[in-house]
């Protein structure tokens, strides 16, 4: 695959405009590649996912220990949850999957998660331990944490 000038200054244009706007947000870290950005809101994990997509980013999923880590130094004294970039629907991947249905590289489930007994659905949260949780209370008001 070879991809063309345009390509790479389309990408330059991408990064700078997010570069620029993420002095904007509350919470910035940087971890290889990745940017973890948020205004320290919260809300539901559909309101997370709406946000996010508003502004052109994703819900955050570490794809490493090192990235896990950097999401919980976000939260503050009170609901340490965040809600991550798994794929909430269990007939479409079994939670082993994001959002866009390809396979997780990096998971890091509580003891006795998955909970398969969630049912169908179910949305996932990091907690102030690093370690994943899945619920079926996918209202709670629980951090939003985008990536690009």
């Amino acid at each position: 695959l070879r991809l063309g000038k345009d390509h790479f200054v389309t990408q330059n244009l991408i990064l700078t405009s997010f570069l620029f706007s993420a002095i904007n947000y509350d919470f910035v870290r940087r971890v290889g590649q990745n940017y973890f950005v948020s205004y320290k809101e919260r809300g539901s994990f559909s309101r997370a996912v709406d946000f996010c997509s508003q502004q052109d980013l994703e819900l955050a999923l570490p794809q490493n220990e090192e990235e896990n880590n950097i999401l919980t130094q976000f939260f503050g004294d009170v609901n340490k949850i965040a809600w991550i970039n798994v794929n909430s629907n269990k007939t479409e991947g079994n939670f082993e999957t994001n959002m866009k249905n390809q396979p997780l590289t990096f998971t890091k489930w509580g003891a006795g998660q998955p909970d398969r007994s969630v049912g169908d659905t179910g949305c996932t949260m990091l907690s102030e331990h690093g370690v994943w949780r899945l619920t079926q209370e996918c209202s709670l008001n629980a951090y939003i944490i985008c990536q690009l």
